[in-house]
């Protein structure tokens, strides 16, 4: 697929860690079962944390912070998911060592993925945070 979205990405320089937005391409994303267009995401203390650079929280740079996300599912390999279900993915290494929910797109595990609540709005979903 040779889709191309925006994300916030953090990379670690002689300077220190710079954060800014890139274009990027869906091939570049990691493996996993499920590709999720996202709506939304949270910002949480881990997010501040790996675009500052922490090692605590992301070890691998450069990295897209986002330990939350919630969209709808583009394509899925494994798992009940299909085309168009509206998901969360929060936890696991999402955001931390994984490309979190600040880029447009993430490919996770399909383990990772809940289904949206029925009836809930995904902003609302995300604006509860994990925190």
């Amino acid at each position: 697929m040779s889709l191309h979205f925006r994300a916030l990405r953090t990379e670690k320089t002689a300077e220190g860690a710079v954060t800014a937005l890139v274009e990027r391409g869906v091939d570049s994303l990691p493996s996993g079962d499920v590709l999720i267009r996202v709506m939304w995401s949270s910002l949480n203390y881990k997010d501040a944390l790996s675009a500052t650079g922490s090692p605590g929280v992301t070890r691998e740079y450069p990295h897209t912070p986002g330990i939350d996300a919630v969209g709808e599912v583009v394509s899925a390999s494994d798992g009940p998911w299909k085309a168009g279900d509206q998901v969360i993915v929060t936890g696991y290494d999402l955001g931390m060592n994984t490309d979190g929910g600040y880029g447009e797109y993430i490919r996770v595990p399909a383990d990772w993925v809940v289904r949206l609540p029925q009836g809930m709005d995904p902003r609302y979903a995300m604006l509860l945070g994990t925190a």
